[in-house]
């Protein structure tokens, strides 16, 4: 899979700059962080499932670990490669199966991975990615999660869906993985070096165009610095190149689609 992800890399990445904006420079990057992902785990996996013995007096026990069966996963569209890798790869060297429920704006790209998979030598099918229209979404997640064939759900989103999904998991009695919002705080204390500050508050507010859960939100400035911190801070953003995604000198894109555009532009306005 590493070797295909990276035969197939430029096609990745364009995928990932038409379809939600981002740079393609990190396009690239993810669909490389995805391949070494890859790699950690055909290497790692065999360790990680090895039977694990425990001391039992009178006894030999171990715990062995088996594959659940088919993985629900709830995906979003600001790193659509490496969002499905890092729960794929894994699930997949557990010797599960994989839904993914991708995200519409980026069904391009979720067709191509389910196709990589196949390209690789993993069974037809193993890898499977329906699409469903953006209504459908909370009653099809719903009746999936319900499923007796669905063992397992994941989801990466927001709180809102994640409750849903969560709440959908709990009745069924299944495993779920969420990972959802956040107002992540960037701390800069009195006695902090401000132009490094600064700079890696630029970096942290604006990787991926600002589309991620990990991107700085909040900043908490020490009060004797704040001035100062400021100004920097309002220099490395008026120094980031704009533009089109697929030039090379571009740092920033445009959001991934008109409605999350018409958000910010309401809370700034």
């Amino acid at each position: 899979m590493a070797r295909i992800l990276r035969e197939h890399k430029a096609r990745l990445a364009s995928l990932a700059v038409l379809e939600m904006g981002k740079p393609v420079g990190e396009a690239e990057g993810e669909v490389e962080k995805s391949a070494l992902t890859a790699e950690f785990y055909a290497e790692q996996g065999p360790g990680i499932l090895a039977d694990e013995k425990v001391p039992v007096d009178g006894a030999e026990a171990w715990v062995a670990h088996e594959p659940a069966g088919l993985v629900l996963a709830v995906m979003p569209w600001n790193f659509p490669v490496w969002q499905v890798m890092r729960f794929a790869i894994p699930s997949l060297v557990a010797g599960n199966g994989v839904l993914l429920k991708h995200s519409s704006n980026v069904t391009g790209s979720a067709l191509a991975l389910q196709d990589l998979f196949a390209e690789a030598g993993f069974p037809a099918h193993l890898v499977t990615s329906p699409v469903v229209a953006d209504p459908d979404v909370p009653e099809v997640t719903a009746r999936l999660v319900e499923d007796d064939r669905i063992a397992a759900v994941t989801l990466t989103g927001s709180n809102r869906a994640g409750a849903a999904v969560g709440a959908a998991a709990g009745r069924a009695a299944k495993k779920s993985v969420l990972e959802l919002g956040g107002s992540d705080a960037f701390v800069v204390l009195n006695d902090a070096d401000v132009d490094a500050a600064a700079t890696a508050a630029v970096r942290a507010r604006f990787t991926n165009s600002g589309q991620s859960r990990v991107c700085a939100k909040r900043f908490i400035v020490g009060r004797t610095v704040a001035d100062a911190f400021t100004k920097a801070f309002v220099r490395g953003v008026e120094e980031l190149r704009i533009g089109d995604p697929q030039d090379r000198a571009t740092q920033v894109g445009p959001l991934a689609r008109d409605d999350l555009r018409a958000a910010i532009a309401r809370q700034v306005e």
